[in-house]
């Protein structure tokens, strides 16, 4: 295949191109390889593949290290593991997303950063890394209630306003009912979560304490103990809109990177697993651009 590339130097170009969409598609680099011998007749191995994608990395590193200079008042923060091979051992390896949206609602990933686990001091690195870039005035954080992630929002964005997850709430609430003759709690309370309304919401949250407190008293404590932080959307009204009160948007971009990492199932190296996901990332980027 190298006298082609020498032949046809546009035709490389492109055929290279081409490898590096499949790659961060979905496709292994193993049927990459079959993909091209099959278009060209000739042999292209998986290490030749492998070394081709090498090529993103500029491109990855530009990302990580670009300048913030939109303004983003909500910031939406999650972590999700992969597996990497390091030491001649798997290990899990924590990966932290950001997404920035505008006050125009238009949303934009500001970046990732892979860590050996989620903790009070890699969020924060992760944190002041945006800042570095130039993020600020950011007017409210959604996030799950982590502990280390809590309490690093609460260092890095003093001025902000904490949302913690209405989905991951709501599960947390109701994980504390028994599974069996508990339908007319759960409606109760899936419809207070409905509620955009702060007063009303709480009005309706202290009467489910009051009818229930006795019968369900560790679903009402997790519920008293958390509404507040869960409501925290409808405090203005410029966040009281939906997309501010989950990291629902978070969730289906996660559901990407897992769909190409069951391709790979467990990455080489840090270093690979950055090219990918990065990839990955800048591609959906530019989408929502």
């Amino acid at each position: 295949i190298t006298d082609i590339f020498e032949r046809y130097q546009r035709n490389e170009k492109a055929l290279v191109t081409t490898m590096l969409e499949m790659y961060v598609s979905g496709v292994s680099t193993r049927k990459v390889g079959q993909v091209v011998e099959t278009l060209c007749g000739k042999n292209v191995s998986k290490s030749y593949v492998s070394s081709i994608t090498k090529l993103l990395d500029e491109e990855v590193h530009k990302f990580q290290k670009r300048r913030i200079e939109k303004k983003i008042p909500y910031l939406m923060t999650d972590v999700i593991y992969i597996k990497v091979r390091e030491n001649h051992r798997v290990v899990s390896k924590a990966v932290h997303i950001a997404i920035g949206i505008d006050s125009k609602g238009f949303k934009n990933i500001l970046g990732f950063m892979i860590s050996d686990s989620e903790s009070e001091e890699t969020w924060q690195s992760f944190y002041q890394s945006m800042i570095d870039r130039g993020l600020d005035n950011v007017e409210m954080v959604i996030s799950d209630a982590h502990q280390g992630q809590v309490k690093a929002i609460q260092k890095s964005f003093t001025e902000s306003v904490w949302q913690r997850c209405h989905v991951h709430f709501l599960r947390n609430v109701i994980d504390r009912l028994p599974k069996k003759n508990t339908q007319e709690i759960r409606n109760e309370i899936k419809e207070l979560f409905r509620i955009n309304d702060i007063d009303a919401a709480r009005i309706t949250k202290n009467k489910i304490l009051e009818k229930y407190s006795e019968k369900y008293s560790k679903m009402c404590e997790c519920l008293d103990q958390g509404f507040d932080d869960s409501f925290q959307y409808t405090s203005s009204k410029s966040t009281r809109y939906n997309r501010l009160k989950s990291t629902n948007l978070l969730e289906r971009l996660n559901q990407e990177i897992r769909r190409r990492e069951k391709v790979v199932r467990i990455f080489p190296n840090v270093e690979s697993a950055e090219r990918l996901i990065g990839s990955m990332l800048i591609d959906i980027d530019e989408d929502w651009i």
